[in-house]
């Protein structure tokens, strides 16, 4: 979801210093969808398919400004949630990524996220969450552990870390369903310490975030090579402060997230300069209309403007609500919904520790310093 409605802004307009528009960015989500629900709107036509995405990116980013009183009066909490479970596919037990699209585990993930940003997901009924969970349960295969989308048979570890979250997330990743997670994902890693999209595939910033992040919720993550995948990620941060997702890329603010938060899980966010990446984050948001864009003088979209919240929240940098590095939520839901994880100890000697949730928050905090 992504509205091309403001202009960019001309580098001389750039906030001084570390200001965060945290108002402008608050008041650029929140328009967001009368903009793109408009009959006329082109932006709101070609990004109909990833809609439930769109809505989760905005919560999301405007839950890291707000609290979530503010966030349900401002954004209407309840026309939302109807919405979501119109998007919801009865016979499948997944959603989709709009009213009347099939279901997809991407949007499946996203509808859960949106439901725990609203402080709906404790309240639903055990039936219906056996019956989400058995859906995303049968796009694991039981043989490989490879995860696909939906029904087509695409596999990538996107889809893994979709799978891991969205079944944590609704009480039912089990040890089989996690062993078999885990072992599709280990075969994606890399001699660099990265990991790709599939066996063999080329290290990607993104990919990593997903492996990663799949390995820490199904509670694996002694399987990562910290020190040389830390230094790979570290190798993403480029001369102007920013972090591209491969070698020889352009540095794009929402990378800030990507490698940000696996340096996070990892314990080791030191590798990077974050004072530069936050330079390099504050110097894409549009001034005049809010809203952060991929680069400096480009135009904001919600996907880099949650992104972009996101990175500086993990830096310390962002005056409202802190963010989990493994389940992208605010810290608060994580712990009302009692979400697990595993985070790597300051020193790689210590190893793998499995922690609650507030222990291993604090633990994550006290990295990102």
């Amino acid at each position: 979801m992504a509205s091309f409605a403001s202009a960019p802004p001309p580098p001389s307009s750039l906030p001084p210093g570390d200001g965060l528009l945290s108002g402008l960015h608050a008041g650029y989500i929140s328009s967001l969808s009368a903009k793109l629900s408009s009959p006329s709107s082109y932006e709101g036509a070609v990004t109909a398919h990833l809609r439930m995405s769109g809505v989760y990116w905005s919560l999301a980013a405007f839950s890291l400004l707000q609290s979530r009183t503010e966030l349900i009066k401002t954004m209407d909490g309840p026309a939302i949630e109807g919405w979501v479970w119109r998007c919801y596919d009865e016979r499948r037990g997944g959603f989709g990524g709009n009213e009347g699209h099939d279901a997809h585990l991407l949007y499946t993930l996203s509808a859960l996220q949106i439901l725990a940003l609203l402080g709906s997901l404790r309240e639903l009924p055990k039936d219906k969450k056996d019956k989400i969970a058995a859906y995303v349960a049968a796009l694991v295969d039981a043989d490989t552990g490879a995860v696909c989308g939906d029904d087509s048979g695409e596999v990538d570890t996107r889809f893994s870390y979709c799978a891991a979250q969205a079944l944590s997330l609704l009480g039912a990743l089990s040890p089989p369903l996690a062993s078999s997670i885990c072992r599709y994902v280990a075969r994606c890693r890399n001699f660099d310490g990265g990991y790709g999209s599939c066996p063999g595939a080329e290290s990607h910033a993104a990919q990593v975030f997903c492996c990663v992040g799949a390995l820490s919720i199904c509670g694996d993550l002694s399987s990562v090579d910290g020190r040389a995948l830390a230094f790979w990620l570290a190798e993403r941060q480029t001369s102007g402060g920013g972090l591209n997702g491969r070698p020889e890329k352009q540095a794009d603010v929402c990378y800030s997230w990507w490698i940000l938060s696996s340096l996070s899980i990892l314990g080791k966010t030191r590798y990077v300069d974050k004072a530069a990446l936050a330079r390099f984050i504050l110097k894409c948001q549009d001034p005049a209309a809010g809203g952060i864009a991929d680069r400096p003088d480009n135009v904001a979209d919600v996907f880099h403007t949650f992104f972009g919240i996101a990175g500086l929240a993990l830096m310390g940098r962002s005056a409202g609500r802190a963010i989990d590095p493994v389940y992208a939520l605010p810290t608060d839901v994580v712990e009302e919904l009692g979400l697990r994880a595993q985070v790597m100890r300051g020193s790689e000697a210590e190893g793998v520790a499995k922690y609650d949730v507030r222990e291993r928050l604090v633990k994550v905090k006290n990295a990102a310093k």
